[in-house]
């Protein structure tokens, strides 16, 4: 696949809930190749190449980070509330890509200007109750003819190609995920597996989970990979003694402990180690806070593991990640799935 299409899938809007724009983005890059593409009811999409056992899912969620509109006032300014997990200082000042009624509606997030605070305001950290979107219409009448109370957006940021082959771009988190599983199909399309393989756009992930637990719940895997972002410790002030090695270009991390089937793991460094793919390994000691924590309970219980990329300023307009760990995620899972068998056993002994 190309950048390209990685930069068409990180532009396209797309928030928790509304993740249709970038999730046809996604389908279409996927029925190039895929035996069978398709979309289910809470929004997940499914690229599969058929074969037999063991069902293997591919997982990585499609949604980012965004905004919902709450309020529009008599003057016509949109009020609003967080989808996900945002640090509100993050988003003062920028600018807001909102899907309208009719076309995108660009806004901005209004504040009161620091020469008209006093000295005590000074020292607060905005809130997103103290935040507003303007949008330059006059009035609420105006503006209710471009979007209404539960209209969303997003940062509105493009990607950028940096040095060393890195990528900046909101919504890294995650669409590099659902990007590096399609990209584990493709090269699995090249030299069929015996396994039945989905990679799966899955939704909702920032709020709840939700598309993670359908889609697998549906698909009834026996062994699933997820694949998400970890946060970086290659930048100033990171606590690698609490967070790990995880550094741009290293190598995808692999998680261990937790949600984590051992024999998945097991398999999976012992791959990396022969077909010389790098890697660091990331502890999870309690929950992975990817979509591998409901997968793996989903059912009788599936065999999972978690795949992560390397990601700077996480929940920022400017996430940044190198596109060899990428590469290489896709290489690792695609050589675990091709050795696979139906008598692989997943069974922990």
């Amino acid at each position: 696949m190309t950048i390209e299409f990685l930069k068409r899938l990180l532009s396209a809007p797309g928030p928790s809930t509304q993740e249709v724009i970038p999730a046809r983005v996604w389908r279409e890059e996927a029925s190039k190749f895929a035996d069978e593409v398709r979309a289910d009811v809470r929004g997940n999409s499914f690229a599969i190449l058929n074969g037999g056992a063991p069902r293997v899912l591919l997982a990585g969620h499609i949604d980012e980070i965004g905004l919902i509109v709450s309020h529009i006032d008599d003057d016509g300014f949109l009020w609003f509330a967080g989808v996900g997990g945002w640090d509100p200082q993050v988003l003062v000042g920028q600018r807001i890509r909102l899907i309208g009624k009719q076309s995108e509606v660009i806004g901005v997030i209004g504040k009161k200007a620091i020469h008209l605070m006093k000295p005590d305001e000074r020292e607060k950290a905005s809130k997103i109750e103290d935040l507003w979107i303007d949008i330059g219409a006059t009035n609420k009448a105006e503006a209710l003819e471009q979007v209404g109370v539960g209209t969303v957006g997003v940062i509105d940021a493009s990607a950028y190609d940096f040095p060393h082959g890195r990528v900046v771009s909101r919504s890294v988190d995650n669409r590099i995920g659902a990007y590096t599983v399609l990209e584990a199909l493709r090269l699995l399309n090249q030299n069929r597996p015996a396994a039945t393989v989905a990679a799966v756009a899955t939704t909702q992930e920032e709020i709840s989970f939700a598309g993670a637990q359908t889609s697998a719940f549906s698909f009834e895997p026996h062994v699933s990979i997820a694949v998400d972002v970890t946060h970086a410790t290659d930048y100033p002030s990171s606590d690698k003694k609490t967070r790990g090695e995880a550094k741009l270009g290293a190598g995808p991390a692999l998680s261990c402990g937790s949600v984590n089937s051992p024999v998945v793991f097991k398999m999976m460094t012992e791959i990396a180690e022969r077909e010389g793919i790098p890697y660091t390994v990331k502890v999870t000691p309690s929950a992975s806070g990817t979509d591998a924590d409901v997968i793996y309970m989903t059912r009788g219980g599936v065999a999972s593991g978690v795949v992560s990329i390397p990601n700077r300023y996480m929940h920022s307009p400017n996430e940044m990640i190198q596109m060899s760990d990428v590469e290489n995620a896709a290489k690792l899972i695609a050589a675990f799935v091709r050795s696979l068998t139906a008598e692989t056993d997943f069974v922990p002994r």
